[in-house]
């Protein structure tokens, strides 16, 4: 496999070298586990020697102010010692969990070889969501004692996890520990092409998502959050992260455990429940600052038929919208609007097909978005941005503060398009990342058209700031080559995969219509007979 970029930022080559080390000996363990099932028994691990190495360095930061004269702690009693080294108060202060003495790493390392090892592991899991239900209940699975992995692989991967390279110094344990999390759920997500898409955004993309957002207080809100990444790249937006909530929402279990493994490993806190989001909104009543997804693409029948009509989601300012079960993508857009608090801003990812589906109910909500003055800019990215595809996507802004309101300037009447299908590198045959500087250029132009007395610049073949007159003379169209001038009115951009849903089911449709006039014209003609 290909060497992965760095994350988020620009890291010592030192340091990619170590995380890539580290990847390569875990995979080299994984034994007779699937590829795809092999994370949830590795991540869980890391999560394990994470949770320890915090609960040994405030520990050993206890013992040592508990001897030094100097310190408040100080004393020479043993029982008044041993009692601040257990006072639950002394570690929640600082956010670390206690462990029980048969879920610390060092019991671990110590029975690793045991036959028995994977029902310890269980047992370690099951005594940490005991004693911690609240935050950890649905994080930690009990899955090593029913696996296949042999018990020389989880030996070998405790080994692994036990060298050197983990023993951060206290206050570091998430810098270092959160960012080889990073880098493995960044490869697996990479080894498994589509599947991998079901729980991982590619980083530049999210980097692009929240640059462009600018999250800096407030309620950030991804109903689709797969593995957390959108709530780790806000917090680290901002260096007051406090001042940011998390509320997420995902419908594969598994996939859960990874995102609330991602913010505690991060330092962060979030309320991510378990669900279906269109069909069982767990978070129905919240409205956040910040709407930050990239909900799955194309999905047909997904239940629009489960919709009540009355459905807050259906209204779109003045406009009453109606769901279709041929694609979910407008839902999930109504779905963002819905939770859009006045003066918020919605950014997410959505299939290159939404910006010009001509299907009656798509093209009416996107009619609406517009018309209503929700629509801020489209972004249409380059290929190859996906692991193990390379259809391109684009990325939507609907935004609840184009009057002027929350600092920011009025621009109801207009909406900025950017053309990016040229930017980004190749970092491996198949896969393209934005760089840095490009993330910056793209998100530097939608400040200016936020945020400035006057409009960015129009560059031709790459940005346009368009009147919503002119949107509507192309039939509500939003592919920003239409504007910027690299892309005739008329040519089809929609990619195979996204188009061919559509065009069977209009088919269906046709076909339909066609029974429907056949068994007319019999009846008809029946009538004419004596």
């Amino acid at each position: 496999m290909s060497e992965q970029p760095s994350l988020f930022t620009t890291r010592p080559r030192a340091d990619i070298e170590i995380e890539k080390e580290l990847w390569e000996v875990a995979v080299r363990l994984r034994g007779t586990v699937a590829p795809a099932d092999y994370k949830h028994y590795v991540l869980p691990l890391l999560f394990l020697r994470y949770l320890s190495l915090r609960y040994e360095h405030r520990r050993d930061e206890l013992e040592r102010l508990v001897h030094d004269p100097d310190s408040d702690y100080f004393t020479d009693d043993p029982e008044i010692a041993e009692d601040i080294l257990s006072d639950p108060d002394e570690y929640r202060s600082k956010g670390v969990f206690i462990l029980p003495e048969e879920a610390r790493w060092s019991y671990l390392v110590e029975h690793a070889q045991d036959d028995d090892i994977k029902l310890k592991l269980d047992r370690a899991m099951e005594l940490l969501e005991q004693a911690y239900p609240e935050q950890l209940r649905g994080v930690l699975p009990k899955i090593y004692a029913g696996s296949n992995l042999d018990r020389e692989n989880v030996a070998d991967l405790i080994n692994l996890f036990s060298r050197k390279v983990f023993d951060a110094e206290a206050g570091r344990e998430s810098d270092v520990l959160g960012r080889v999390y990073e880098y493995f759920i960044t490869n697996f997500a990479s080894t498994e092409g589509n599947r991998g898409g079901e729980f991982f955004t590619p980083a530049s993309i999210v980097k692009l998502l929240v640059a462009m957002l600018e999250p800096e207080e407030g309620v950030v809100f991804d109903p689709a959050c797969g593995s957390g990444g959108m709530f780790v790249q806000s917090a680290r937006f901002t260096e007051k992260s406090r001042s940011l909530s998390f509320y997420g929402q995902e419908r594969i279990d598994t996939t859960l455990r990874l995102g609330k493994m991602n913010l505690l490993m991060h330092g962060l806190s979030g309320e991510i429940l378990l669900g279906n989001s269109l069909l069982g909104d767990r978070h129905a009543g919240l409205k956040a600052d910040y709407v930050i997804a990239n909900p799955p693409f194309n999905v047909r029948s997904w239940g629009a038929d489960k919709i009540s009509g009355n459905d807050p989601r259906l209204q779109v300012g003045s406009r009453k919208v109606l769901p279709t079960d041929a694609n979910a993508n407008y839902f999930w857009m109504l779905h963002f609007l819905y939770h859009l608090k006045e003066g918020g801003t919605a950014g997410y990812v959505m299939a290159n097909g939404s910006m010009t589906t001509g299907t009656n109910e798509e093209k009416a909500v996107r009619e609406a978005l517009v018309c209503e003055g929700y629509v801020d800019c489209i972004v249409q990215l380059p290929d190859k941005l996906f692991f193990g595809t390379g259809i391109p996507a684009c990325l939507w802004f609907l935004s609840k503060n184009r009057q002027g309101t929350n600092g920011y300037r009025a621009r109801t009447r207009e909406i900025l398009f950017i053309d990016a299908r040229e930017k980004g590198e190749m970092v491996s045959r198949r896969q393209r990342v934005l760089t840095d500087a490009e993330i910056g250029e793209i998100a530097a132009l939608y400040h200016h058209f936020r945020n400035a007395g006057d409009n960015p610049e129009d560059v031709p073949g790459f940005c346009k700031v368009a009147p919503v007159e002119e949107v509507k003379r192309h039939g509500y169209k939003l592919t920003p080559g239409i504007y910027v001038g690299t892309q005739a009115d008329d040519e089809d951009d929609t990619p195979f995969e996204e188009k061919m849903p559509a065009l069977i089911e209009a088919l269906r449709g046709q076909f339909e219509a066609a029974d429907r006039l056949q068994a007319k014209i019999l009846a008809n003609l029946e009538g004419l007979l004596p």
